[in-house]
């Protein structure tokens, strides 16, 4: 039988290094340690459901999405309160806090002030925003602050809602471009743009005017895109047929959900698409009327098991001798499984078979001494197949 090399991919392989569209070329920007835009990775974000003002919890929830694998977390500012705890909010994260401010100029300046890496104005309801543009952008001058222009369907500037008579995406665009003029007017250039709806068709078409419009970098949203199953749907058919094209530099999933999971979603969505180097995958067969053994069960058994795992393993779990056998030997670490027991493949080899009640202790087990032997870059690539 002969083994599979599955160490290093090559060009022509499906991997990190293989995207459908080159980036396209935008401004490249600073928001705290992390760089947006340009030939910067594609970040992920999200934001707390914590009262900002209670900073220890706040400061959990960030500690959480840190480890879940987020790069950059947004906190809202309703109230003055919340805006008093930014400085200590912003001193002890380990990622940069953006400052999500609505409807008071003032926590702007108060956000800048306290050194958050940036802060988010919307447009739509910041009350004489163009009357402060001049002063904002020297403030965020001032401090090396970044700022985002959030342009949302569900608080577009009445002006615009007027004109075209609901928020399309022509008029989302016009709000966003006409505030990116005001402070490039004032020769302030650290901003990215988002315009946000929750209808992906709009929210695409938002986002293909306004890379048109500029090289802004962008960060891409489908605003209240719903509960968690709703809401990843929704989020990866926008996000991909974007990213797909190049167009995107940062992301946020919004879900009616714990935040850690709009990270999961959101890093998931990178790495199917080659945009983020790939940790564990687990591939698995949604069985069929072939299968002899309990895939489902075997597939979130293993996945509980190497949960955390930070090396990029390829593992199989197959259910039938029809693809069982080939899919397990692309792997990493594999199981075709049929008739009570499981033929265990490691890098396109059968080392042992056993039993069906010792399949998924056997690949833990498996998958964790290969893991000892790799680091982060190394292997197959996260893929990991359960049939």
């Amino acid at each position: 039988m002969s083994i599979v090399n599955l160490g290093v991919p090559s060009a022509s392989a499906p991997g990190p290094a293989t995207v459908l569209a080159p980036r396209r070329p935008t401004r490249r920007i600073q928001v705290g340690t992390v760089a947006m835009g340009g030939d910067a990775p594609i970040s992920v974000q999200s934001m707390t459901t914590t009262p900002t003002s209670d900073v220890n919890a706040t400061l959990q929830q960030i500690a959480e999405l840190t480890a879940a694998g987020c790069d950059i977390v947004r906190v809202a500012v309703p109230t003055a309160d919340d805006a008093a705890a930014l400085a200590q909010i912003a001193q002890h994260s380990q990622i940069p806090v953006v400052a999500d401010i609505h409807f008071q100029p003032r926590y702007v300046f108060a956000a800048i002030e306290a050194g958050c890496a940036g802060v988010r104005v919307n447009p739509g309801n910041i009350r004489k925003l163009d009357d402060q543009v001049k002063e904002i952008a020297q403030a965020a001058k001032d401090h090396g602050t970044a700022l985002r222009i959030g342009v949302n369907a569900g608080s577009l500037d009445p002006r615009l809602y007027a004109k075209y008579g609901r928020a399309t995406a022509e008029a989302m665009v016009e709000s966003a471009v006409w505030e990116a003029s005001l402070f490039e007017e004032h020769d302030f250039h650290d901003f990215a743009i988002s315009v946000k709806h929750n209808d992906p068709v709009v929210m695409v078409r938002a986002y293909e005017l306004l890379s048109a419009a500029g090289d802004w970098p962008l960060h891409l949203g489908v605003t209240e895109a719903g509960p968690a199953f709703q809401g990843t749907i929704k989020s990866a058919t926008a996000f991909g047929a974007l990213l797909s094209r190049g167009i995107g530099d940062t992301i946020r999933v919004s879900l009616s959900a714990p935040p850690v999971e709009e990270v999961k979603v959101g890093i998931q969505i990178l790495q199917a698409l080659g945009l983020k180097e790939r940790k564990l995958e687990i591939v698995s067969c949604p069985s069929c009327g072939r299968a002899q053994v309990d895939v489902y069960t075997l597939a979130e058994r293993v996945t509980a098991g190497l949960e955390g795992l930070d090396v990029p393993l390829r593992v199989a779990v197959m259910g039938c001798v029809v693809n069982g056998p080939g899919e397990a030997r692309e792997a990493d670490l594999g199981v075709a499984s049929g008739n009570g027991k499981g033929q265990i493949f490691v890098k396109g080899e059968v080392i042992k078979t056993v039993p069906e009640a010792q399949i998924v202790e056997t690949l833990i087990e498996e998958a964790l001494r290969i893991a000892e032997t790799m680091s982060p870059g190394e292997g197959a690539g996260p893929l990991v197949t359960v049939s």
